[in-house]
């Protein structure tokens, strides 16, 4: 049973995908495909982008989401993993969950027997780069260009590298040497990149990481479950605020991009995220499209495959 739990996972198929999400985007797509399908979503983490956009995605397609939080399931209250994954398994014809521990997600997958996708994991966002590639698609025409993100080499960060290698489009990292990205991801982006002829870049000099820069992205310095390093991570950070500096040195039509939700004043100014080259309302929007796109793709092209 095919799984969604890394932009690894779909290495081979991230552009069709995309063409899917662009395609009902654009109304192209026949109308209520996942009549009558069922997606259980499981939040261990809370979320904005990630609920609405799945539930309201599940009901444009013509089936039903399911909102499940840890305390409306016994897997809050010690459950084992497998018994939930069988007994969804039974009830549902996919599982999306927004989880803690990405060892629990690989858990959850292996013990069911329906699609699982990663809604979030402390080790990739893959649904986020979904939807991350498909704003860059829509206003750079392609990815061609050079993508940058700066800051904490996070899970967001993680799954951007291997999408980035995935499509062929330069990357680089601009962060703290402790707050590098995972290396075995970086070693499979770099491998990815490789094969299709781009390349990816880890350093800790900003100014000429956005040199040029045809995208920048940033994320929050203090994510869910690092509150307790807040000082220090923001001490850490304090030379990698996305300011109108850093988009003075990127190209004239650079594209400020963030994921949501943003802090103004830390990782990013009001001047930039509120400006003329922030598209980070359109990048939200199409959390939902991508969303669309992966279901489609995982609970009916798949299936006729």
């Amino acid at each position: 049973m095919r799984s969604l739990l890394s932009v690894s996972d779909i290495e081979d198929e991230v552009t069709r995908i995309l063409d899917i999400a662009s395609d009902f985007k654009e109304g192209k797509m026949e109308e209520k495909p996942l009549k009558d399908q069922k997606l259980a979503m499981i939040f261990q983490k809370s979320s904005t982008r990630t609920r609405v956009s799945f539930e309201v995605g599940m009901y444009e397609l013509g089936g039903t989401a399911l909102f499940l939080s840890t305390n409306d399931i016994q897997l809050g209250r010690g459950e084992p993993i497998k018994d939930t994954a069988k007994v969804l398994s039974r009830f549902v014809d996919a599982i999306m969950i927004r989880a803690i521990e990405h060892d629990d997600v690989i858990e959850l997958r292996d013990e069911a027997d329906v699609p699982i996708i990663n809604g979030l994991t402390n080790l990739e966002h893959p649904c986020q780069a979904l939807a991350d590639m498909l704003t860059v698609k829509e206003h750079k025409g392609g990815f061609d260009g050079k993508f940058v993100y700066v800051g904490d080499g996070n899970n967001v960060c993680n799954s951007l590298l291997l999408i980035c290698g995935c499509l062929g489009m330069d990357m680089a990292v601009a962060c703290p040497d402790e707050y590098k990205p995972n290396a075995e991801i970086v070693a499979k982006a770099e491998e990815y990149a490789k094969a299709n002829n781009s390349t990816i870049t880890i350093t800790s000099d900003v100014k000429a990481a956005v040199s040029g820069a045809d995208v920048i992205y940033t994320d929050v310095w203090v994510s869910m479950g690092d509150e307790a390093e807040a000082e220090k991570r923001r001490a850490d950070f304090k030379e990698y605020q996305v300011n109108q500096e850093l988009i003075d040195l990127a190209d004239d039509d650079v594209i400020f991009m963030h994921c949501l939700p943003a802090i103004r004043g830390e990782e990013v100014s009001a001047e930039v995220i509120d400006g003329p080259h922030s598209v980070v309302y359109d990048q939200a929007e199409n959390r939902m499209h991508a969303q669309k796109g992966v279901l489609y793709y995982f609970l009916k092209e798949l299936q006729n495959q």
